[in-house]
């Protein structure tokens, strides 16, 4: 249990009808009575109080005094949530006068970090309350709330079970050798567990960098040569006129930008430069813009005129984008397109065929994205790290190594596994594996 009260505004620095200010600590309650001069450590938790805030004598704000009792709080200790009138000089008044009262000032994140540190949440789900916070979109929030609600542990618990089993297996053999009851281990009786743990990871690792590829928006990059419609799709698929469009060749001479939702697929759209060999050197400098944005991008829409043979610049780019993840478009099927694949008219918002292909490109992603998984980077490089031991532990089963050198690789595992979850510590893996078993009755 922590020392210290802290206290913050919980709700916007803005005006507003109320505004909250949370306080957590062994002096919770003690603070606000000092400030009220009203008695509520014989209140319940989960109550709440009116009550006048004081400087001195001096009436400051009538706010309401909302309860949680330590163990059954947001941090685990006595919370209070004050309700006092929402301008901003009054609200940091009130703050101002906690603070003076024996409370500090808290740091970002810092009552879910006690909620985390007191036991009341993992780390997976305490990520999950700053991922619903920020989420932009209702994909996001979705996987927001199954995080908050465990899901992550829930993920992790069976793959933590068979590893714990498949250790403690091992060390029962090596610590306990003189044991009659104790079944002899050998490596063709790991091995095959250890491959199907492995599998097992393996699911949720792809299913978790599936989800992530949506979560961030997909950086899609409009590609093509002069005039074929680039910038006319853009504003096509954004649905307002942001890049300009004329007949005029290297009219877009920098990125432009522009986010679009289609079906719960956020597209993060970049126009770029028209790519052809060009004498101008503000042209040139756009062009060389768009090659660095091909780099980076993780779906390429390459735009042909519909309407024309391919030219020598259409089969270079085809070739430069081959390697990448691309959608192919025959713009201005208004004119009559004399090819066959995906044809659209960008300048009548005719991409109907366009945004069908983007969605089923990405139908795998978006139903991994809407199960539960794991969440973030940090969560997914902590699944690759214990994925990493268990090959190492495979390979050392293979090259006919001692169970209890494998062991060192399996404990990697297990370790990794539990930093998703913020519960990591060997003295966790001895508990968990000595409370399976009752030898030397």
């Amino acid at each position: 249990m922590f020392q210290d009260t802290i206290a913050a505004i919980a709700t916007a620095d803005a005006m507003g009808a109320i505004s909250v200010i949370r306080l957590s600590g062994t002096d919770s309650i003690h603070i606000v009575e000092k400030l009220t001069g009203k008695t509520f450590a014989d209140k319940g938790g989960y109550t709440i109080h009116y009550a006048t805030i004081y400087e001195g004598t001096e009436a400051i704000d009538e706010v309401l005094v909302s309860l949680f009792k330590s163990p059954k709080s947001y941090t685990g200790e006595d919370v209070v949530e004050i309700s006092c009138h929402g301008g901003v000089y009054l609200t940091r008044k009130v703050l101002s006068l906690l603070l003076g009262a024996g409370a500090r000032m808290a740091r970002r994140g810092e009552f879910t970090e006690r909620a985390f540190l007191n036991g009341k949440m993992d780390l997976a789900q305490a990520e999950g309350i700053n991922d619903l916070i920020w989420a932009k979109d209702e994909m996001n929030a979705k996987s927001a709330i199954h995080s908050l609600k465990g899901s992550v542990a829930k993920i992790m618990k069976p793959l933590e079970e068979d590893l714990t089993q498949i250790i403690a297996n091992i060390e029962v053999n090596i610590d306990y050798p003189e044991y009659d009851d104790v079944h002899q281990l050998t490596e063709e009786e790991i091995l095959p567990k250890a491959e199907k743990w492995l599998d097992d990871i393996q699911k949720v690792i792809t299913t978790a960098q599936q989800s992530a590829v949506l979560k961030d928006g997909i950086n899609t990059v409009i590609l093509g040569r002069p005039n074929v419609g680039k910038s006319s799709l853009l504003n096509a698929l954004l649905e307002e006129d942001k890049a300009i469009v004329t007949d005029v060749a290297g009219t877009t001479r920098d990125l432009v930008e522009g986010t679009v939702r289609l079906h719960g697929i956020t597209l993060n759209l970049i126009d770029t430069a028209g790519i052809r060999e060009s004498a101008d050197a503000i042209e040139q400098i756009g062009i060389t813009k768009s090659l660095q944005a091909l780099e980076k991008a993780q779906l390429v829409i390459v735009v042909l005129d519909g309407s024309q043979a391919l030219t020598k610049e259409d089969e270079e780019l085809l070739e430069k984008t081959k390697d990448y993840n691309r959608i192919v478009v025959y713009n201005k099927k208004d004119k009559e397109s004399i090819h066959t694949g995906i044809s659209i008219s960008a300048i009548q918002n005719d991409i109907q065929e366009l945004t069908d292909a983007i969605i089923e490109k990405y139908q795998s992603e978006y139903l991994a994205a809407n199960t539960d998984t794991l969440n973030n980077e940090r969560q997914i490089g902590y699944a690759l790290q214990a994925q990493q031991a268990m090959k190492d532990a495979i390979d050392s089963l293979h090259a006919g190594m001692e169970l209890d050198l494998v062991t060192i690789d399996l404990e990697k595992a297990w370790t990794a596994l539990k930093e998703i979850t913020g519960k990591a510590g060997k003295e966790d893996l001895l508990d968990e594996i000595f409370s399976r078993f009752c030898l030397g009755k």
